[in-house]
């Protein structure tokens, strides 16, 4: 009896053993929250991809993913902390930190070139840039897409202006094109991308505030790490991309996903440089564009927003 007494106590001691030993007791998850720009869109598959593949949790990071209204929205809600991180444009980022002084830096950039374009109807008789002169632009509510940068990423409205012929252009990002091109249809729509007319400055990217970046770097550069590996997944096969969004979430077509996945693709890809690596020469270009648009209450200098050493080179 003794000697079974002994025995259950071994298989026991091995059983806990063996639980304490298992990868999810071995480290608790660090809980992320993310904000997007603006909603939950086609544009943001890679996340989702990363999600589904077990890239964060690869990296021991229990991501939710949240939807913003807008690239301020997304700022503010950062700066507030109530989001770990975000994703938001470069240039309302420049703004922020110049008039409000709000303490948040990009630490990855994914649309490495200018996601600014107007879309006009073909019908409009608006064929070259020359010809947008005088005519009526919708943007996004609060948004500067025609100045230059948007305050909003994106609207639900615009689309449907567009389609209704109520406005023969809007100001929109080209990752919103298939979306924009699927409920226009069948009219025709003409394409005039700043990115196109030889334009050269940062758009969105992932944002921490400094003090995230201070004392919870390791998490942000594991979060930085496990979201490329979800882009480089959806670049190579966006199809797959735009199943996975519509799983997480059904209102979002798959073949919209999908393009839009694409054309975030053609903005991250840069020939020669690293996906997601932050060129301070760039982002120096980008704060001299705002400059030439926007009248700032405070300078602001490139080490005011990035953060550099969160992207493996």
């Amino acid at each position: 009896m003794h000697g079974l007494d002994n025995r259950a106590i071994a298989f026991g001691l091995f059983t806990l053993f063996t639980f304490l030993l298992t990868p999810e007791c071995a480290k608790a998850l660090d809980n992320v929250t993310l904000i997007t720009d603006f909603g939950y869109n086609g544009r943001h598959a890679y996340f989702f991809v990363a999600i589904e593949k077990g890239y964060y949790k690869d990296a021991d990071l229990d991501v939710k993913v949240v939807r913003g209204q807008g690239s301020v929205d997304a700022i503010r809600q950062v700066g507030a902390n109530n989001a770990i991180v975000g994703f938001a444009d470069a240039g309302s980022l420049v703004l922020a930190r110049g008039n409000d002084q709000i303490p948040v830096k990009l630490v990855s950039i994914v649309y490495a070139k200018p996601p600014q374009a107007v879309f006009c109807r073909e019908d409009s008789g608006i064929k070259q840039p020359k010809d947008l002169e005088g005519a009526s632009i919708a943007n996004p509510a609060g948004g500067a897409t025609v100045d230059m940068f948007p305050v909003y990423a994106g609207s639900d409205s615009l689309p449907g202006l567009l389609a209704g012929n109520r406005v023969p252009c809007v100001g929109q990002f080209t990752v919103g094109e298939p979306l924009l091109r699927m409920q226009a249809a069948p009219a025709k729509l003409v394409r005039f991308a700043f990115a196109d007319a030889g334009v050269s400055f940062y758009g969105n990217g992932l944002i921490a505030t400094d003090s995230t970046i201070a004392t919870k770097a390791d998490i942000v550069r594991r979060f930085v790490a496990a979201t490329i590996r979800g882009m480089k997944d959806a670049f190579a096969n966006p199809e797959e991309a735009g199943r996975i969004m519509n799983k997480y979430h059904p209102a979002i077509d798959i073949a919209v996903a999908e393009g839009e996945t694409k054309a975030v693709a053609e903005l991250a890809q840069v020939k020669g440089g690293e996906l997601g690596l932050i060129d301070p020469a760039r982002i120096e270009e980008t704060i001299n564009v705002v400059n030439s648009v926007f009248k700032l209450k405070a300078p602001v200098a490139v080490n005011d927003v990035y953060a550099p050493g969160f992207v493996s080179k």
